[in-house]
């Protein structure tokens, strides 16, 4: 997957869906609302306490072409993301910041691969399907509450490297 570069400002619009499970290899399950926990994570999920994968995020559009390429309906929660947000592209480049409402900054740590147990729970193709479209993998950097309908944008991009002389 490329790393996409977004540019401050840029909505991702809001989010639309947010699901999490409370074990590896356990169903996600759909909620209106999770507490972030800066630092920590999202509480009732499998990640919650790990160091710095606390939120997975992919985008509604993304979910839309690997539907389209796998020839049948590729549901938000069986992704096992957290959040799916209505816009795109995604920023994938380490260190980009990311609002979610009002309360809570998250920082993007690497792109997120797409699980091996696709293929088992959503069908032969699926890991293949959202290649590329696996999202991202942020840390929470400001807790907060985020709900379906939070609005999310692009808060600020990565630094980049001074050009050599």
């Amino acid at each position: 997957m490329s790393l996409v570069a977004v540019e401050p400002g840029t909505s991702l619009g809001e989010v639309v869906s947010i699901h999490v499970a409370p074990a590896r290899k356990v169903p996600t399950r759909p909620v209106e609302s999770v507490v972030a926990e800066a630092g920590v994570g999202l509480v009732g999920d499998r990640y919650h306490g790990s160091r710095h994968r606390h939120v997975t995020i992919q985008s509604a559009p993304d979910l839309a072409a690997a539907s389209e390429a796998l020839g049948s309906t590729v549901e938000a929660g069986a992704t096992r993301r957290n959040l799916t947000v209505s816009g795109g592209p995604l920023p994938g480049k380490p260190g980009a910041r990311v609002r979610v409402g009002e309360e809570v900054l998250l920082e993007v740590v690497r792109p997120a691969a797409p699980c091996r147990l696709l293929d088992d729970w959503i069908g032969e193709g699926a890991m293949k399907a959202m290649h590329a479209r696996g999202g991202s993998v942020l840390r929470i950097l400001s807790g907060g509450t985020i709900a379906v309908g939070d609005r999310v944008v692009v808060e600020s991009a990565p630094e980049t490297p001074a050009e050599a002389p």
